[in-house]
């Protein structure tokens, strides 16, 4: 049976498929963290890849159903987030982090997650797009809005990651 036969208030609520996709997201990523040292790069990062692609359609798919196309606000979103999570995990297993990761799961993680994930193209095309369709002011205010937050993002995860760590001399 599929889901346009269902009575309205028995399909699932936007948010529980949120907390449902991030829950197995997060869970395959623990997994295959788990077994990482014993693959090569290039596995770990197609994975990643294949992992934060099929993030990122999702976000942008819940973006554009909950704030409609007009603005990239699953793109804006899914950079920022990225930037978050790839300025967390740079701390929390760098020298002075709490975790020791492997090379193979930083490669997961880093390169193939987060580059799978985030959409700097995607960005930059969006950004002609919009510059095409002679709106400079919403062009301009997503350049500046996607840098700034992008960096206070990155600053963010490394900031909460730095604080979970360990107290260590280097600081900030």
């Amino acid at each position: 049976m599929s889901s346009e036969h269902l009575r309205v208030d028995a399909q699932p609520s936007i948010g529980r498929k949120v907390v449902l996709g991030t829950a197995a997201l997060s869970a395959i990523a623990v997994l295959v963290s788990a077994f990482a040292g014993a693959m090569s790069a290039y596995f770990w990062v197609a994975i990643g890849s294949a992992l934060g692609g099929m993030a990122r359609h999702w976000c942008t798919s819940m973006a554009t159903a909950w704030f409609g196309a007009k603005f990239p606000w699953g793109t804006l979103f899914i950079n920022i987030s990225g930037s978050f999570v790839i300025g967390f995990f740079f701390a929390i297993s760098g020298p002075n982090g709490r975790f020791d990761a492997s090379t193979n799961v930083k490669i997961f993680v880093m390169t193939g997650l987060c580059g799978g994930y985030t959409t700097f193209s995607a960005f930059s095309l969006q950004t002609l797009s919009l510059f095409q369709q002679g709106d400079w002011f919403r062009g301009s205010g997503y350049i500046g809005a996607s840098v700034l937050l992008c960096v206070v993002g990155v600053w963010a995860g490394y900031a909460l990651a730095t604080a979970i760590n360990p107290a260590s001399s280097s600081g900030w």
